[in-house]
């Protein structure tokens, strides 16, 4: 072990799972706070790295938080052409920001140096989901480095199987679960909550929340013996002039002037919010009017302050006065009650070409939700360090720069849109039909043609109403909602908005993420910025989020209440047809060569699965005459032979006691010489040619040796010099 440092280790012990061993001071010393998390085989490396000296005036963390799974872990060489990890999978992306999420809203204000968060998994344990102890490891490589992190956070999984509630639960208990949630808080309050569940009442996931807080501040107190045990000191901000501080804003500011100027701004912003019937853009460009002639004016202070002071002012009285309009009157930006959702239209089968399609609008947001549906072949490969397998239903949200009205090179997927794809993805995944019913593979696109709120939540609306307008047979309709939240701690107000905007979003505590059927929840995402969140709040805003988003379900449902009773002509169309299980293989044939032949003679495309009472063949094509044509032919390899039967057969071999005949693909009866002709055969090559196609009637079937016995004779005509 490296000199000059002491390796401690603690451990955490939680009923009904292994024990999480956190252990630091033994690798990666060059880093400022370093720690390895272990339960059983699983070990995760967390590291952190600060800047010394940062920028003045910085208006945000530059934190980096990048979580990675090493292939070698896992005993496997990485799949791709150059057989090394490459850019991070979109399951790392999540990963990673669901600690970033946790994480970013506990560093003090005013702090920003640069922050890089690095989390390895090193060995995987095909018992344990790394994905529940990186906001652990993060949270401790924080509290041992003298990074200004206040307080320990932690994240755990929490799942319902058979009605019982599990902390970090096995995979294979996960995969029986009705309720699956990541769950992130610090001892005193939740931060943050992502996840699935099947169809489950609000109260439900609210007790599954607070049962993950349990077990969450056990992980946060050996956390802060594991750093008074290292003795590491925090550190404040060092800034480019060499000032130490940990908020260089406030300390740089004159403070009179700020509350002088920060009063002055806040009643002429409070009288333009306040004049309803605005829409973004016009309630933008009076504001930025204003902006700029309060700039300007700064000039002719004896004490001018720079620009981004300025700035700072008027956002402060900005959220300042759109927070009092909603607590004092009710009132939100754009004139809304605070239930009140904007208004929507829907449009379905919007566009001709793909297979299903619908656009929603819901107030300024906007959603185009397209649906294409292929076989088994159009399923994604997934090969990472710890899941190998294929997907059959994915979910792409795209977010261009004109839907806010910028510019952005469209250059692939960010984080962000990762990560709300991945969330409409789990809000409608949970009413898809099974594959034993719907082979198709699914991919939904959701293109933000414009956004003011909650365009993850359009998604899942228009994903919805596409599916329906596809054809596909979901269960039922899946609508979402985004609430947020305003406190004052100072007078104990509190406001609860639904169906938020942007700036609601941006400028409240809380942005809370809910989908599902009427029948209940199918996923949810919550992002909390405040510190004293009580679970009465949470529980109001969950009865009014089923408001909401019942309304919004009532709106679809007046354009689509169903799924469409058939697929769209241009959609490929699927049989399903179950085999005996031992007769797979004549199906297939030997190196697959009966079943590429079915598909070349065709044009249909084909899958085997084998199954518990059989196989199943599942056949696609563009076409029905195609699909029928391949479903024959198989029928033709599955059918049993039946004694009486007449059959077109092609002769294989002549030999001189007779021929043999494939009656059926892949079986073959001996049609014996005297069975060809009623009258005598001297020399069948007289009669019969090999590859020739007769017409036979099956006559025995040997019960001892399985073989067939075939008729020509009995098929023709008895003459009458042989019948006397």
């Amino acid at each position: 072990m490296p000199t000059n440092h002491k390796k401690i280790s603690k451990t955490i012990t939680l009923a009904d799972q292994q024990a999480i061993i956190i252990e630091t001071g033994k690798t990666a010393m060059q880093a400022h706070g370093a720690v390895e998390v272990r339960v059983g085989n699983m070990n995760l490396r967390a590291t952190v790295v600060a800047k010394e000296e940062t920028k003045e005036m910085l208006e945000f963390l530059p934190l980096h938080v990048e979580y990675r799974e090493k292939f070698s872990g896992a005993g496997k060489i990485p799949g791709s052409f150059f057989r090394r990890e490459g850019k991070p999978s979109d399951h790392e992306v999540l990963v990673a920001r669901s600690a970033d999420r946790a994480i970013r809203p506990l560093f003090p204000a005013g702090y920003s140096a640069e922050v890089q968060i690095c989390i390895e998994l090193n060995s995987a344990d095909p018992e344990v989901l790394p994905d529940a102890l990186v906001g652990l490891a993060a949270s401790a490589a924080l509290m041992v480095s003298p990074i200004p992190f206040p307080t320990p956070i932690a994240t755990v999984r929490v799942a319902r199987s058979a009605g019982q509630l599990r902390i970090n639960p096995a995979p294979s208990v996960l995969e029986q679960a009705d309720i699956d949630l990541i769950v992130a808080a610090s001892e005193e309050s939740i931060i943050m909550v992502e996840g699935e569940m099947d169809e489950v009442q609000e109260e439900d996931m609210l007790s599954a929340i607070q049962f993950a807080h349990e077990a969450i501040k056990k992980q946060c107190q050996v956390q802060q013996e594991l750093a008074m045990a290292t003795g590491t000191s925090k550190k404040v901000q060092v800034t480019t002039n060499g000032q130490v501080t940990t908020n260089s804003h406030e300390n740089a500011e004159p403070q009179e002037m700020r509350e002088t100027m920060s009063k002055m701004l806040y009643r002429e912003i409070y009288a333009i919010i306040k004049k309803s019937a605005h829409s973004k853009q016009e309630r933008q460009k009076m504001l930025i009017e204003f902006k700029q002639g309060y700039i300007q004016g700064l000039v002719l202070l004896p004490n001018a302050m720079d620009e981004v002071l300025a700035n700072r002012y008027f956002q402060e009285a900005t959220k300042k006065a759109v927070r009092d309009l909603a607590l004092n009157e009710g009132t939100r930006l754009d004139g809304r009650k605070l239930d009140e959702i904007r208004p929507i239209w829907i449009e379905t089968d919007y566009l001709p070409a793909p297979h299903g399609s619908a656009l929603f609008t819901r107030g300024e947001t906007q959603a185009l939700a397209t649906v294409t549906l292929g076989d088994k072949l159009a399923e994604q490969l997934i090969d990472q360090a710890t899941v190998s397998g294929y997907k059959r239903f994915m979910l792409h949200y795209n977010f261009p720069g004109f839907a806010t009205g910028e510019i952005k090179p469209n250059r692939g997927p960010a984080r962000r849109e990762i990560g709300h794809g991945n969330l409409a993805e789990r809000a409608l995944k949970k009413v898809l039909p099974p594959e034993e019913e719907n082979p198709y593979t699914i991919r939904i696109e959701s293109d933000i043609l414009a956004s003011n709120g909650s365009s993850s939540m359009a998604t899942v609306c228009a994903g919805s109403l596409a599916l329906m307008d596809a054809g596909v047979p979901i269960k039922t309709a899946v609508s979402g909602i985004a609430m947020g939240l305003i406190t004052d701690p100072t007078t104990g107000k509190h406001a609860i908005l639904s169906d938020i905007l942007g700036d609601e979003d941006a400028l409240g505590d809380m942005d809370f993420k809910v989908a599902g059927t009427a029948k209940g929840l199918t996923a949810c995402q919550m992002d909390i910025k405040v510190s004293s969140l009580s679970y009465q709040i949470l529980q109001e805003a969950l009865v009014q989020s089923r408001a909401g988003r019942l309304h919004i379900l009532a709106t679809m449902n007046t354009a689509i209440d169903k799924p469409r009773t058939s697929y769209k002509p241009h959609a490929p169309g699927f049989s399903i047809m179950n085999i005996p299980k031992d007769m797979i293989g004549a199906v297939i044939g030997s190196g697959g060569k009966v079943v590429q032949e079915i598909q070349r003679d065709t044009g249909a495309r084909i899958d085997i699965k084998e199954v518990d009472a059989g196989g199943t063949v599942r056949f696609f094509a563009s076409d029905q005459e195609s699909i029928q044509k391949a479903e024959q032919m198989v029928k033709a390899i599955v059918a049993e032979p039946v004694v009486g039967e007449v059959y077109q057969g092609k002769i294989k071999s002549i030999l001189s006691f007779g021929a043999f005949v494939e009656f059926m693909p892949g079986k073959d009866g001996l049609l014996h010489i005297s069975e060809v002709k009623w009258e005598r055969v001297e020399d069948l090559a007289q009669v019969l040619e090999i590859g020739e196609t007769i017409q036979v009637k099956l006559i025995e079937i040997d019960p001892k040796t399985g073989k067939y016995r075939l008729s020509r004779r009995a098929l023709l005509a008895k003459p009458e010099a042989v019948a006397s």
